[in-house]
Parts: C-alpha cells; sequence; structure tokens
C-alpha cells in the first residue's frame, strides 16, 4: 500500500527583512494533492500579497472540488484559475497606488492516483524523485536562461550572471498569462517544489543527497535543506513543499 507523506516549510533567510513567499499542501477529499510555492515581488512589501492572493485562490478553488476529475480537466482547472490569479493581482496593482511592479512566480503540482500534473511561470522550480534520481521538471523563465536556450551564454556563466534575477515572465506582469505545463511520470517517488531561494544556494546534486538520506523523516530533509541555504548566507526567502510517496513503513 502506498502512504503520501507531505511537508512543507518557508523562511526568511539570512538577509532580508520579511517574508514575501507563499507555500501550502492540501489534500481534497478525493486523496488528491495540490502542492504551491509562490514566491512574490513588489515594492512597500507588495510581493506577499501576489504570492498570499496565488496561494489562497488555489487552495479555496481546490478544497471546494471534491475531485479535479481527469488530467484535461486538471489542466483546464490551472489554466482557468490561473488566468483568474493573474486578472486579480493586476486589478489590485492598479488600485493601489503603491503596488507598482506587484508579482509572483509560481510553481504547483496536482498529485493524484493515476497522474501527476506540474506548472509553473517565473522562476520557482518542480522536480521529481525516481529511482534515486532527481529531475528538474521545469525551467526558468528568465533572461538569462533564454540566453542559455540561444548558445549566448554557457550554462556556468549564468550562474554568476548580473542579470540572472530578471525574470521574463510573473503573475501579474502583464494581461497574457503564459503557463508552462508538465506531464509528470506517475511512479515519481517524490515531488519537490521550491522558490529560487533554494536552488540559488544548493545545486541540485546537493538537494538530491539530502532527500536521499535515509534516516531523516520528511520534516527533517526540508529542515536541512534550508539550514544549508542560511548556512551559504541565506539570501533570500526560502520555500520548500515536499510529496513524498511511500511503500511499507519506511520514514
Amino acid at each position: 500500500m502506498i502512504k503520501t507523506k507531505t511537508f512543507y516549510l518557508t523562511d526568511t533567510g539570512q538577509i532580508r527583512s520579511h517574508n514575501e513567499d507563499s507555500v501550502t499542501i492540501l489534500k481534497n477529499n478525493s486523496e488528491e494533492y495540490l502542492m504551491v510555492v509562490a514566491d512574490g515581488m513588489g515594492g512597500h512589501r507588495k510581493g506577499e500579497v501576489a504570492s498570499s492572493i496565488t496561494v489562497t485562490h488555489l487552495g479555496k478553488r481546490f478544497t471546494e472540488s471534491s475531485s479535479i476529475g481527469t488530467k484535461l480537466d486538471a489542466l483546464n482547472w490551472l489554466n482557468d484559475n490561473i488566468y483568474e490569479i493573474n486578472k486579480e493581482i493586476i486589478d489590485y496593482g492598479e488600485k493601489n497606488e503603491n503596488s507598482k511592479g506587484l508579482g509572483t512566480t509560481l510553481v504547483a503540482a496536482i498529485i493524484t492516483k493515476e497522474f501527476i500534473i506540474i506548472c509553473n511561470i517565473g522562476d520557482s522550480s518542480g522536480y521529481a524523485l525516481k529511482n534515486g534520481r532527481l529531475h528538474k521538471v521545469t525551467k526558468p523563465h528568465t533572461l538569462v536562461n533564454l540566453l542559455v536556450d540561444a548558445g549566448n551564454i554557457t550554462e556556468e556563466q549564468a550562474k554568476n550572471h548580473p542579470k540572472k534575477n530578471v525574470l521574463m515572465k510573473a503573475l501579474g506582469a502583464s494581461e497574457k498569462c503564459e503557463v508552462d505545463m508538465f506531464d509528470v511520470d506517475n511512479a515519481s517517488e517524490a515531488i519537490l517544489l521550491c522558490s529560487d531561494g533554494l536552488t540559488n544556494m544548493l545545486t541540485d546534486e546537493q538537494i538530491e543527497k539530502v532527500l536521499l538520506t535515509e534516516e531523516l523523516t520528511i520534516e527533517e530533509k526540508v529542515i536541512k535543506l534550508i539550514k544549508k541555504c542560511n548556512a551559504r548566507g541565506g539570501n533570500d526567502n526560502i520555500s520548500i513543499a515536499y510529496l513524498v510517496r511511500e511503500s511499507g513503513d519506511t520514514k
């Protein structure tokens, strides 16, 4: 029998004065799961408004539904709700003069017995763990990633590029909202979603090593990842949502 365990946590980090990330994991009556990480941006502490709007909206809609339905239903559900969230964030910015630049990244996952979908906009990341290997599912919507894809710079140059945090897409950035959708292998043993506060501090290999530490519970793994980020400087808010499907009585 497959057991599902979940844990999520957000941390302000060592540099920022407040936390603009929002994160949640929810389960509905059909034993389906929604995971969401949103990394807000904008002046006057409005980043947390945008990320909170995103997580609250998706969470409310998810818990209101008895089932997410088929894979196609889930894709349409995500698209429809993300469109509504984008409009809500833009409307908020227009009604509040001090909210210029209000926006947020989003990475979300829907996990059912039949399928797994991950979607993203911005530079928050989604991973799947399968057969003891961590696979990055999403691609960041950043200027630097566009330059890498075009062959203008190498991945090594991208790591320390002065414009590595410039986003090409985000919720609230424009009326047109294009979200990437990924059909993830349903045999995946775990799903990890995170803000760039994790991926800017730790490599995928370092993240994988912690997740594969058998003596740690899933709570301890998430906490250890955040502690490692802070030990390296913690220059951003760090948010992690982690879901594990387990066989038997493992931790």
